[in-house]
Formats: C-alpha cells, sequence, structure tokens
C-alpha cells in the first residue's frame, strides 16, 4: 500500500513540476501547487480518512484560512488534485471519429483505474457524488470540468454527423461497470472489458459495429466472463 501511495505522489509532483511558472495569478497558481503537493505526501503517509485541511495547510505552509477559502472541504481539495492529475496525464482523445474517441478514453480509464491510482479517483468521485451539496456556494466541483470535456468530445462527434449522445450516457455505460468492478474488489478494469462496454454505448445510440468487430456480448459481461 505504501508503494502505491508513494506513486500518487510522485504522479502529483510531476504534474505540479510541470507546471509553468507564468501562470495567470501567479501567487494562487503558486498556492494551489504547494497545496496539491501536501495533499499527495499526505495521502502517501496515511489513510485518506487522516487527511485533514489542516494538515494539508501545516505541510504546504499555506494558512488554513486559505485552504478553506480556496476549496472548502477536503472532497472539494482532493477533486481538484484528481482533475489536475487527469488533465495533465489523460487528456480527452481527438481521434476524428466517435469510436475511435471512446475506445481511446476508456482503454485509458481502465488503465487509470486499475494502476494505484484507481482507489484515489474513486474515493474522490464517491465521496463527491456523495456531498453535492457540501459547499453550494463555492461553484461546481472541480471533476465537473472533466464532464465538460467529455460532453464537449461527444458535442464533436456529434457536428460530424455521428450518434449523439451525452456524459450521463457515457458514465452509466462506460464508466460506472469499471468503477463498480474496482469498488466490488474483483479483478480490475482491462482494456477487453473498455472496448467491450464502447462496443455496447455504440449499439445503444444506434451505430453499429464495423464489418469484422466483435459484437457487445463477445468479451463476455462486466465481468469479464
Amino acid at each position: 500500500m505504501c508503494r502505491y501511495r508513494k506513486n500518487f505522489r510522485d504522479r502529483v509532483s510531476a504534474v505540479t513540476d510541470a507546471q509553468p511558472v507564468r501562470r495567470p495569478g501567479g501567487r494562487a497558481a503558486r498556492v494551489r501547487r504547494s497545496v496539491h503537493q501536501a495533499v499527495a505526501e499526505l495521502l502517501a503517509e496515511r489513510p485518506y480518512e487522516e487527511v485533514t485541511i489542516a494538515a494539508v495547510a501545516e505541510r504546504s505552509g499555506v494558512h488554513q484560512a486559505t485552504v478553506y477559502r480556496r476549496w472548502g472541504t477536503m472532497t472539494a481539495l482532493v477533486e481538484d488534485v484528481v482533475n489536475e492529475v487527469l488533465s495533465r496525464e489523460s487528456p480527452v482523445p481527438d481521434t476524428g471519429s466517435l469510436r475511435g474517441d471512446l475506445t481511446a478514453y476508456a482503454v485509458k480509464a481502465a488503465a487509470d483505474l486499475a494502476s494505484p491510482m484507481g482507489a484515489v479517483y474513486l474515493r474522490a468521485s464517491a465521496l463527491g457524488a456523495a456531498a453535492p451539496a457540501e459547499a453550494p456556494a463555492r461553484g461546481p466541483r472541480p471533476l465537473d470540468e472533466r464532464g465538460r470535456q467529455l460532453q464537449a468530445m461527444l458535442d464533436r462527434a456529434a457536428a460530424r454527423g455521428e450518434p449523439a449522445l451525452d456524459v450521463l450516457t457515457l458514465l452509466d455505460v462506460v464508466l460506472a461497470p469499471m468503477y463498480l468492478r474496482l469498488l466490488m474488489g474483483g479483478r480490475p478494469p482491462d482494456e477487453r472489458l473498455a472496448r467491450t462496454l464502447v462496443d455496447r454505448l455504440l449499439v445503444l445510440a444506434g451505430h453499429a459495429p464495423p464489418a469484422g468487430h466483435g459484437e457487445p456480448g463477445e468479451h463476455g459481461g462486466p465481468e469479464g466472463g
């Protein structure tokens, strides 16, 4: 487990180190980098439940009031860290076709969930869903930006004349089964499952599989059987 937590810390370090110094609101950007790095270090050292805003403030050297003012809750803060890592390491694909975009996205999502980061992604998503009104005055949750990016990907496909889809359907048909597999403690999601789920989504959207492409049931259900 320590190795997995260290992996998360190192990946956040790579993201924060890669962020250019010259960004709008220079001090705000420095605060964000320091706080993100503190979150990563603390998650590498202790269980999620023991990571508090007070601990993050102490580790980062950022005043606790500033952390509260910027993020409000640990849920929002961890979501922001996850969103930053996803945006840097898993950009939304633009392959020129709906099937290509969905497949590239789903295969990468499966790999991310199967990685040491998977538990962090799952926890951030679960906590965000469980407390949607936790800090209503602070605006959209950080992971909402990921939803907007995915919807833009789907809208590009619709503009090309391909089947119109919405991000909630993508979440229900493709992401939810992968998250459920991880949550239930079974085998982690893999590329085979990701491709199967994309096939199912496209069939639901009225997009027939290309010639020679397996039907959605060919690879078995979400449990890979």
